[in-house]
């Protein structure tokens, strides 16, 4: 009421309208589908930005791009297959989009130790995950071979074991631990080409892994004899660095593939893998293990006195030599 005892009247002067900062457009969840995108692959990972390859061809400039809001956090990594739009022409300064990323066909994963629940990526589509460890300076382990041989089986990879520095000592005893599991073992020396590692290489997908003074970057740098130059390129794209700290796709020059080289690795924790994941992998024994009572650890008795595995060298089937070796890689999972 006013003074007077008489109601106010209001026009529209009155009126206070806070302007909206949205639209009148309405919202919607549809997204592009961007049929158009180009298909590309990852070759390096640096602060927010990756380094894409379009349609997997290395005589093309490697594109900088940056991941698409829509994807919002989606994990990119390298060896991924990438969706690209945007500016392709690999030129300084230049920026795609990366607005899908394809359903991976293996994944090679490790943790910081055997307790740490966040799983690392270290490496997507590989086909084969070479193991390089020396015969001696530094000496041998098979400890680490057999975690790495259980993320390769877990991750769907092909394992192969490289024994670097066989000038230096006989790789025959330490080769003979995994001849039971018909893990393909190559053998190089300092003063020699690795040739048969290069063919084994050739138009494949493979990663490379090992302590750090095996000879991985000698065997990379032979390989690849343009490593430096390509190293410096992405480098240079992805204003960023590579030496030893981030995985690296390189081509390599005859008959294609890609080697994937990684940083020298102190531990591979296995947290995120489970018994199961290991002879899941060999076609003979994931049907067997079905029959397995659950919760079985696959290491037979006295811990698992009914696993399946046992019945299938009691009838013939399986070797006790290879259940042995098995059994021996499934120990780095306890």
């Amino acid at each position: 009421m006013s003074p007077r005892g008489r109601a106010r009247e209001y026009d529209e002067s009155d009126v206070r309208v806070r302007p909206g900062r949205r639209g009148s457009r309405p919202r919607s969840k549809r997204r592009p589908d961007h049929a158009d995108a180009t298909g590309a692959m990852v070759i390096a990972v640096d602060r927010g930005r990756w380094t894409c390859v379009p349609d997997g061809d290395a005589t093309r400039p490697p594109v900088t791009a940056m991941r698409a809001r829509e994807l919002g956090r989606t994990p990119i990594v390298v060896g991924d297959r990438v969706g690209l739009v945007g500016d392709l022409s690999g030129a300084p300064d230049s920026l795609a989009r990366i607005v899908r990323v394809e359903p991976r066909d293996t994944v090679l994963r490790r943790t910081a130790d055997d307790t740490d629940p966040f799983e690392r990526v270290v490496v997507a589509n590989a086909e084969q995950l070479v193991i390089v460890t020396a015969l001696a300076d530094p000496t041998p382990r098979t400890g680490f071979v057999d975690r790495c041989l259980v993320a390769a089986y877990a991750g769907g990879l092909s394992p192969v074991l490289c024994l670097t520095k066989s000038d230096l000592a006989d790789p025959e005893p330490f080769a003979a631990h995994y001849a039971d599991l018909d893990v393909p073992v190559v053998v190089t020396r300092r003063d020699r080409p690795p040739t048969e590692l290069g063919e084994i290489l050739t138009g494949r997908v493979s990663a490379l892994v090992g302590h750090s003074g095996v000879g991985k970057s000698t065997l990379v740098n032979t390989l690849v004899p343009d490593a430096e130059r390509a190293v410096g390129v992405v480098s240079a794209v992805g204003k960023g660095r590579h030496t030893t700290t981030a995985a690296l796709a390189l081509p390599l020059p005859d008959g294609g593939g890609w080697v994937v080289d990684t940083p020298g690795i102190r531990s591979f924790g296995l947290a995120h893998v489970t018994p199961d994941d290991v002879p899941a992998a060999f076609d003979d024994l994931a049907a067997a293990i079905e029959n397995c009572p659950r919760g079985c650890g696959h290491l037979g008795p006295p811990a698992d006195p009914e696993c399946a595995l046992d019945a299938m060298v009691a009838d013939g089937s399986l070797g006790p030599g290879r259940l042995a070796a098995l059994r021996r890689v499934l120990v780095a999972l306890r």
